[in-house]
């Protein structure tokens, strides 16, 4: 029998135009193995809304055209039940497809869903916000709630906007709680890994693993500010993780506390929160085609 399925499209991330994409996809779908709809999403959280939707009609694939945001969006609704996902990437870094080997490559990404290649990767819960990629606190929510305001983004406007934001940016102190094990860090930042990058091959735990049952606790230690291009290349060189700057910790249950209620972005999305911070890892909860 032919699979239901189920094309979410942002019309505006990663600022590319999609009004031609469901004749391209239907092109290069096949046909003899799919029944296929596609809808635009029209409001924020409208594509969470689709895929509960999706899931509770028994599709049996949904399938995210967007950016992390957006598959953030569906994933948390797919998350924990029977309909697989599938991931077209349109957006600025598109990191959890990168980590997946994805193809940005439209007509590759279309193409393979038709081989139904399916596998298992683990989810985060950030104080009940499901997060697939990364999440954190500290200059990258600062730099991630600035960067949701600009209206040409994009790697350049990311780094345009971390730039001008760096020199003024405190670091804080957080107390820490890894599987018991307790850890008092004073970081410019703290990212929770499920994959290896924050996206555009940006690197922050080479290591980390999306089906491993662990989160990496990736803590950036303050730095002088002439380092910054050289904490940079080190990211992109996939080797940050060996500098006196960053110590990564794996663990399953992760408590973080700091001095104030502030900022905390899921898979780039900013959003306020109080001080404490409570994360934990659900494994291999999210069947995804790659």
């Amino acid at each position: 029998m032919k699979k239901s399925v189920l094309f979410i499209i942002n019309p505006i991330s990663g600022g590319k135009k999609k009004l031609e994409f469901p004749a391209f996809a239907t092109m290069h779908l096949d046909l003899d193995r799919f029944n296929a709809d596609f809808v635009y999403t029209e409001w924020p959280t409208h594509a969470n809304d689709l895929a509960i939707e999706a899931v509770e009609n028994g599709m049996d694939i949904v399938v995210s055209v967007g950016g992390d945001g957006t598959i953030n969006e569906v994933a948390s609704a797919l998350e924990g039940t029977d309909t697989i996902m599938g991931i077209i990437p349109f957006g600025s870094g598109n990191g959890l497809a990168r980590s997946l080997n994805i193809s940005l490559s439209n007509k590759k990404a279309v193409q393979i869903l038709n081989n139904l290649h399916c596998r298992r990767i683990d989810s985060g819960i950030l104080n009940e916000r499901k997060f697939f990629n990364m999440a954190g606190m500290g200059f990258d929510a600062h730099i991630s709630a600035k960067f949701a305001q600009l209206k040409n983004r994009g790697l350049k406007g990311y780094v345009h906007t971390a730039l001008k934001e760096v020199s003024a940016y405190v670091p804080e102190n957080y107390d820490l709680e890894i599987d018991g094990n307790h850890y008092e860090r004073e970081a410019f930042m703290i990212s929770i890994a499920n994959s290896c990058q924050y996206g555009n091959n940006a690197y922050i735990s080479p290591d980390a693993k999306l089906d491993d049952g662990l989160l990496d606790v990736c803590i950036i230690k303050p730095f002088p500010l002439v380092q910054f291009p050289v904490v940079g290349y080190h990211l992109f060189n996939k080797t940050v993780h060996t500098t006196s700057y960053v110590e990564i910790i794996k663990g399953k249950n992760i408590r973080i506390n700091r001095k104030q209620g502030g900022m905390v972005h899921v898979d780039g999305e900013p959003i306020e929160m109080d001080k404490c911070i409570e994360i934990k890892v659900k494994p291999l909860s999210l069947a995804i085609l790659n």
